[in-house]
């Protein structure tokens, strides 16, 4: 079998790791490699692929135990062996409706997994899922915004639909006016609310199976520079030390666009400051605050004349933190 990737070694996790330390790990990773902190960076770009892709088989379980059944047959016979094999996981087997013997290579595979729409786990509904591999569909760092949802298919009665669908956290904050672009190739135009939070549940009314209602979930992309916790908004932001000593004015990055936040004198590295207003839409019809810790950055180089000055600093600073250690 040719192109067999580890996912499980993409996102640095034990093929036993519950679901969430594989989402914590997703979440730290992709920031790590996210393109706006990597630009021109090739090799983080294709590291972000990967992380996404390999998460979006790990986060699903029944796409996560497909993946290891096809995993176990790959290490174990060399694919020689015929015939469908079984695999336990956390005490589960997995749905047999995917035979590894039956694809040349990996890729075909995994197209054909992430292709599948989920089984219903119960009869009276069918879920969806976006389709990671449909060209149109939302990808970070891309201004289209049409997302395809997969196809299920058609009941002799009205039936809910669940689809997924992820955006990025300025869209979850704005809201708007989006277009989204199903299988079967109708088009939505949906309306947005603002403030939309992971797992929340947007209603389209009729447009399901027969007439039954499409409920979106939605899921918010990890963002290189923010944190959504709850209604707050965490990031983090750098400043010299000569910014800490003195402190002042200082350019902060929010949701908004750039705000100007007063850093006390005397700051430290991993303080935490507040502001007001400044986080996502709550249901009262205020907002949160976005929390902003300080890291202090030491310049890894410097000029002549700026070293010059720290070393006139240095014979006269009062400033002793290794004082009491003096006899």
């Amino acid at each position: 079998m040719e192109n067999f990737r580890n996912y499980y070694d993409i996102l640095e996790v034990a093929p036993n790791a519950p679901n969430t330390e594989i989402k914590q790990s997703f979440r730290r990773l992709a920031r790590r490699y996210h393109p706006d902190l990597n630009p021109g960076d090739k090799g983080a770009e294709e590291k972000f692929k990967a992380i996404n892709e390999a998460y979006e088989v790990l986060s699903d379980e029944n796409r996560r135990s497909q993946y290891d059944q096809f995993s176990r047959f790959w290490q174990q016979s060399g694919f020689k062996r015929h015939g469908k094999t079984t695999v336990r996981r956390n005490g589960k087997t997995p749905s047999p409706d995917l035979d590894p013997k039956d694809y040349p290579d990996f890729n075909r595979f995994v197209e054909e997994l992430l292709k599948r729409q989920e089984k219903a786990r119960s009869a009276p509904r069918t879920s969806t899922r976006v389709n990671p591999k449909d060209p149109d569909a939302f990808r970070p760092g891309r201004t289209k915004t049409e997302y395809s949802v997969g196809r299920t298919a058609v009941k002799d009665r009205p039936r809910d639909v669940e689809a997924r669908l992820t955006l990025p956290l300025e869209k979850a904050y704005r809201g708007g006016r989006e277009r989204i672009r199903l299988e079967d190739g109708r088009s939505l135009e949906v309306d947005m609310p603002p403030g939309m939070l992971d797992g929340q549940k947007i209603r389209l009314k009729g447009q399901g199976i027969q007439g039954g209602n499409l409920y979106l979930k939605i899921s918010i992309e990890p963002h290189p520079r923010f944190e959504l916790q709850g209604p707050d908004i965490f990031c983090r932001v750098p400043v010299t030390p000569t910014e800490a000593v003195l402190g002042g004015m200082v350019e902060v990055p929010t949701l908004d666009g750039l705000v100007k936040m007063n850093v006390p004198s005397g700051v430290r590295s991993g303080q935490l400051l507040r502001l007001a207003q400044k986080g996502f839409p709550t249901e009262n019809q205020g907002r949160g605050d976005q929390l902003v810790e300080i890291e202090v950055v030491i310049p890894k180089t410097i000029t002549p004349e700026e070293k010059e000055l720290y070393e006139k600093l240095r014979a006269i600073e009062s400033f002793k933190p290794r004082r009491e250690w003096v006899d």
